[in-house]
């Protein structure tokens, strides 16, 4: 178990676990507090987090933005990538494909989900990520292509306890 899921084990049983949880990966990627997102399921292959409908994340109808839409995909993606592979790998997003469906009016949850992500030789792995309104609409759909690969030979090990990657210089 890497340190992510392990991190989501542990907090997601507890009181505001969820909501810790969800401001850790908000401080590891700060950008991703302005939608303030709440994971609400994490295994392997499989992320849920949702967002209020609030007036910071709102256009000029009072719906929920469409990029604001995109950054909860990504969020949710992003750290299903990062609780779902081994120390061995890394991943990095390569494109995303967005489709809106519909008008999202109400508090939005994303589903995130992914095959085809043991270890193995550098590729492609598709993230498909459903969003969907209170009524369990689905207002927007992002296909989230993520480059998977191994660790250089000996990056694996040098990752310490915080989870950074120390350079030689200070190993």
């Amino acid at each position: 178990m890497n340190k992510i899921q392990n991190l989501w084990q542990r907090l997601s049983t507890k009181p505001l676990g969820k909501w810790l949880f969800s401001r850790a990966v908000c401080f590891k990627a700060p950008y991703f507090a302005t939608i303030k997102p709440r994971f609400e399921e994490m295994r392997p292959g499989y992320a849920k987090v949702s967002m209020k409908n609030r007036r910071s994340v709102q256009n000029h109808i009072q719906s929920i933005h469409a990029i604001a839409m995109c950054n909860l995909a990504e969020v949710g993606a992003g750290t299903m990538m990062e609780a779902s592979l081994s120390n061995k790998m890394r991943w990095l997003p390569r494109g995303m494909t967005v489709q809106y469906l519909k008008v999202a009016k109400t508090d939005i949850i994303a589903e995130c989900v992914a095959a085809d992500i043991a270890d193995g030789p550098a590729r492609d792995v598709m993230v498909k990520c459903d969003i969907k309104d209170a009524t369990g609409n689905i207002v927007c759909h992002a296909d989230i292509a993520m480059y998977i690969s191994p660790r250089k030979e000996g990056a694996a090990a040098l990752k310490s306890n915080t989870g950074h990657l120390r350079t030689a210089k200070n190993v």
